[in-house]
């Protein structure tokens, strides 16, 4: 697949200030090239039809920013959406000076022109930012568009793989492959547990080998599982490892439970714990809409993320607390203990990750939901992680909620959302918004 690319388009016409034009443009074009290298800009604003099609002639792109310079009609933007299949941000500039004399860019009324023929065109799902490219909101808003539109554009060449089937009445995470193709572009491939356990088991010591020295220097205490367990866990991650690399996977989900206990007679879970602080989207109990959420919460944090279920509410705190068996990345870990290993709560089998979580001052709780028509919709919620000791076994964190938590808990369960959710270590809010938006998802804030 091409690589990501967006193109700034400054339209208008010659007939207003030029100085203010073009001192306008100068700055537009600094910004940009701040905001990333795959932007590509005009040598000077386009401020005749003919400039404009001389410029996007041939051009593809992923993202168009289409900045009203000046005022343009609705023939600038009619011109560019029939030669160009891309998302929008439509900029309108502030006028730079209101002294009772000239209008200067008269931009605004260009953004008005744009939007109601993109209405017309059926193309409603743009974004929109108002104001001067020294604004810091703009830069904000502009910024937040372009890493949506470069994960959109990524979803569509990454292969999400199912391990195993969801486990009975956790069917909410069942994934679809025309519907993970349709919504996110992405190559849905599927594999039975066994397959992978009987590679696992057909691994010598030697093979594992380097396999078992990360685990050392990444987990606590890993001697303190027995032996068996130990060897057998590391070549459950080698065979995960190697059908990861073979066939270019960027998110698993994975069967957990009972195939791990009864048929292998070793947890899953501390693999999906080290391949998450990999890079690799790992999600649990066969949820692919889970791994998703992940690895968007992954691409636009920049680091691993908590996946677990709402397991427990503190009203007066005003925090919600995830939790999960021990399947967390051993860098969220908190520094005071690190990543600890211990046995699943229920089963008693290690190794499992068995500690809580790092604080944050950012937070951002995710899930990509599936309506029961089958379309998407997007689960937001910003906080912050407290700095607080295990809650439960397993792995925990204590997500103290910019809203009511009581509110958040009790409306997501009144409006049907899944149990599984992702918390990542930073505010992708704006981000999330946009990237629903271009992906036709409901976006439901709490």
């Amino acid at each position: 697949m091409k690589k990501f690319k967006a193109l700034y388009i400054p339209i208008g016409v010659p007939t207003f200030h030029k100085e203010s034009i073009d001192e306008q443009f100068n700055l537009s074009v600094e910004l940009m090239n701040k905001i990333a290298k795959d932007i590509e800009c005009p040598e000077t604003p386009l401020l005749t039809i003919p400039d404009l099609l001389a410029f996007i002639e041939d051009k593809e792109c992923d993202l168009i920013i289409l900045q009203n310079n000046a005022f343009a009609n609705s023939e600038y933007t009619a011109e560019i959406l029939r030669r160009i299949d891309a998302d929008v941000l439509l900029w309108t500039l502030q006028e730079p000076v209101i002294d009772g004399g000239r209008l200067r860019l008269n931009s605004l009324t260009g953004a008005y022109s744009a939007g109601n023929l993109m209405h017309h065109l059926g193309k409603e799902n743009f974004e929109y930012i108002w104001g001067s490219p020294s604004d810091e909101e703009v830069q904000r808003k502009i910024k937040a568009v372009v890493a949506a539109a470069r994960i959109k554009k990524e979803l569509r060449s990454v292969t999400l793989a199912s391990i195993g089937h969801t486990p009975q009445g956790f069917g909410f995470g069942r994934g679809n492959d025309a519907e993970i193709s349709r919504y996110f572009g992405m190559k849905h491939i599927a594999v039975e547990v066994r397959e992978l356990i009987q590679k696992a088991k057909n691994l010598s010591d030697e093979d594992c080998a380097e396999y078992l020295k990360e685990a050392e220097d990444k987990m606590v205490n890993l001697k303190g599982t027995p032996e068996k367990n130990v060897n057998d866990f590391v070549r459950l991650y080698k065979a995960y490892s190697d059908f990861i690399k073979e066939n270019n996977i960027a998110a698993i989900s994975s069967r957990c439970w009972p195939d791990f206990f009864v048929d292998f007679g070793t947890p899953v879970c501390a693999v999906l714990g080290l391949l998450n602080d990999n890079g690799v989207s790992a999600s649990c109990e066969a949820d692919a809409y889970g791994a998703i959420s992940m690895l968007i919460g992954m691409k636009l944090s920049r680091e691993s993320v908590f996946f677990g279920d709402p397991v427990s509410l503190d009203k007066s705190e005003n925090t919600v607390t995830f939790w999960h068996c021990g399947t967390a990345a051993c860098s969220l870990a908190h520094p005071s203990k690190g990543a600890q290993v211990g046995v699943h709560p229920n089963r008693k089998i290690g190794p499992t990750m068995e500690f809580g979580c790092k604080p944050s001052k950012e937070a951002t709780v995710f899930r990509i939901g599936r309506k029961p028509d089958g379309s998407i919709r997007f689960f937001v919620a910003t906080g912050e992680i407290l700095d607080k000791e295990q809650q439960f076994l397993g792995t925990s964190l204590v997500f103290k909620s910019e809203t009511s938590s009581i509110d958040l808990v009790s409306q997501s369960v009144k409006d049907g959302w899944e149990p599984h959710f992702i918390v990542a270590y930073k505010d992708i809010k704006d981000e999330l918004l946009v990237l629903g938006k271009f992906l036709n998802a409901e976006i439901c804030e709490y």
